[in-house]
């Protein structure tokens, strides 16, 4: 069954089900995040061995290898071609080949379909453009279509964060909390360029403390396109993992 569904090259996040005790391979475990979660890390599926067996790489953290201990038990959460499955599993060994770190998994409880709704953030610097949508849009949009008037003035700011799911972004837009905006952003895909145009609710919106009159702001997509959020999180993925690379051949 495993293999019917995961294959190698896939994302895969994992989450510590009891605290990590031990250190990593460069620095101290750290077992939460600054919210006083659980660490989500992510990485990649290295090879399938069987229907209970796999191998992952061990994820980089800041440049760092975080050593998953032997007989840890993770929550394993995969990006498949099918959509999200999610399983517990236990570490059986961890080894080093070709200057990669590789940790054998084995599976302790069936794979499932994984309903959950939150995506992996992204920390980046991308410029956005954005502005309110007019009532004609919101229409638009409750009625499952996307359709964006042209030539209306549009608002400069920065992305900080993104997902499949939506993105934050830092600004002085005027927007509130529930308003339904459009933003455009451009990432390099494939080795090229392309444009994304997509509607989105704010969900929140902070003053930042450092920064009057600066604000920032959490959407959630609401016109996702598959094929489009399938290319950003192989965007995410390829970032970190040129980073990753770039961190590591220092």
């Amino acid at each position: 069954m495993l293999s019917d569904f995961v294959a190698a090259g896939q994302i895969v996040e994992i989450q510590a089900v009891n605290p990590m005790p031990e250190e990593g391979a460069e620095g101290k475990q750290e077992e939460t995040g600054d919210s006083g979660e659980k660490k989500v890390y992510r990485t990649k599926v290295f090879d399938v061995l069987s229907e209970d067996q796999l191998e992952i790489m061990m994820p980089i953290e800041k440049g760092k290898v975080v050593l998953l201990p032997v007989d840890g038990e993770f929550d394993l959460c995969f990006y498949a071609e099918k959509g999200l499955y999610q399983c517990y599993a236990r570490v059986l060994d961890r080894y080093k080949s070709n200057n990669v770190y590789i940790v054998v998994m084995e599976l302790s409880s069936n794979l499932r379909k994984h309903q959950r709704r939150e995506f992996y953030r992204f920390g980046c610097a991308l410029g956005m453009n954005s502005r309110l949508l007019e009532k004609e849009e919101i229409a638009a949009l409750e009625q499952d279509r996307f359709y964006v008037m042209p030539g209306l003035p549009l608002k400069q700011s920065v992305v900080v964060d993104i997902s499949g799911g939506g993105l934050r972004f830092i600004g002085n837009c005027g927007y509130e909390a529930g308003d339904y905006i459009y933003c455009t952003y451009t990432l390099n895909v494939k080795g090229q360029q392309k444009q994304y145009h997509m509607a989105g609710k704010i969900l929140s919106v902070r003053e930042l403390e450092d920064k009057p009159d600066t604000f920032e702001y959490r959407i959630q997509y609401t016109n996702p396109d598959v094929d489009e959020r399938e290319e950003i999180i192989k965007y995410i993925f390829e970032e970190e993992r040129r980073q990753r690379h770039k961190a590591t051949s220092k």
